[in-house]
């Protein structure tokens, strides 16, 4: 093997970067940094990300891929060139073969987005996989067997749900609600209740810190709450709030609703033996977003079947990635390829 195995995880929120033979070796936001003017690259990932909200007027950053799908079909191409040099070498002699995972839910002509970009960001044969199949592989779910199991990934931009039985997907659902619009919800939610304008970094550390899914009686005393900055929408001057786990609460609830519809819609479609299966061995949720306190509580309240969430939630998908591209003659009924 000359040329090196690459896997990734083409994630709204976040990029993930397995190398065959050495695991995980990227894990970076997926954002890249552009020049107004020329629509030149002037930084991918974290860096890109410590400028969101706070570039002059000639440099704007932003998330190429909105939903689980590419929306800037130039910069995402830059962006994975990036990440396949920095995984793979800059002076190499022979191209990658590279694995891109994306949502179970695009169309035809998004998936041939995504395996344009990756042919020309440097790629020798580019291939892809269902996010929910990946899920499933990195969750060291036996899929091969005949049995029904049931995989929930909760990413940034989107919500794939899948039961998968004999190394396929059975039944599949996909929604384009995620993290980032948990994000958008605390946003307009300050900023109608108090009047605070805030970014999606603020946002998205109100929801790391204080987001809860479910608010139970015995943790109404010990609520836990948070100091929250901003600029208010009718002064303009700085304005400082407190927020409680309660409101974040109340404000997400609606995308947490779409989330768990989805899942529910998948359940609705199940062939009766896999649905008793799935009932014995439980939902697994992976992705970033699964992560949220007590999304998995809330989720079995709501569909009375049993949910956990996987070990390394975030990193299953783009280990699965990587453990498809290693043995991909188990797995290429699954796998489009380019």
């Amino acid at each position: 093997m000359l040329s090196k195995r690459i896997g990734i995880d083409l994630g709204t929120a976040n990029t993930l970067v397995y190398l065959a033979g050495e695991g995980i070796v990227l894990n970076e936001p997926t954002m890249v940094a552009v020049t107004a003017e020329e629509n030149r690259v002037v930084a991918v990932g974290k860096e890109a990300k410590e400028m969101l909200g706070r570039t002059p007027g000639n440099i704007i950053a932003q998330r190429p891929l909105r939903d689980g799908v590419i929306a800037d079909y130039t910069i995402t191409e830059a962006m994975l060139s990036y990440f396949i040099d920095k995984a793979a070498g800059k002076s190499r002699f022979f191209k990658p073969e590279v694995m891109v995972c994306i949502p179970s839910g695009v169309t035809q002509v998004e998936r041939r987005a995504v395996l344009d970009a990756t042919m020309a960001a440097g790629a020798k044969i580019a291939y892809l996989i269902d996010e929910p199949l990946a899920a499933a592989i990195g969750a060291k779910i036996p899929i091969a067997q005949a049995a029904g199991h049931m995989v929930v990934d909760i990413g940034g931009g989107s919500t794939d749900c899948a039961v998968i039985s004999l190394g396929g997907v059975v039944v599949h659902n996909s929604v384009r609600a995620g993290g980032n619009k948990l994000d958008e919800a605390i946003a307009n939610y300050t900023k109608k209740k108090f009047n605070l304008l805030i970014g999606e970094r603020t946002a998205e550390e109100i929801k790391i810190v204080i987001g809860n899914a479910l608010i139970e009686d015995s943790t109404v005393k010990e609520m836990k709450k948070m100091e929250v900055r901003g600029r208010d929408s009718v002064t303009g001057l700085p304005k400082t709030i407190e927020l409680t786990e309660s409101q974040i609460s109340e404000a997400i609830a609606p995308v947490l609703l779409d989330i768990i519809a989805a899942v529910k819609g998948v359940l609705e479609q199940t062939p009766p033996e896999l649905a008793s299966d799935i009932i014995d061995k439980g939902v697994v949720m992976t992705g970033g977003t699964s992560l949220l306190k007590n999304l998995d509580k809330l989720v079995t309240k709501l569909t009375g079947v049993p949910c956990h969430v996987a070990e390394d939630a975030l990193l299953c998908v783009a280990r699965g990635t990587g453990v498809a591209l290693e043995n991909i003659e188990l797995y290429k009924r699954s796998i489009a390829k380019k």
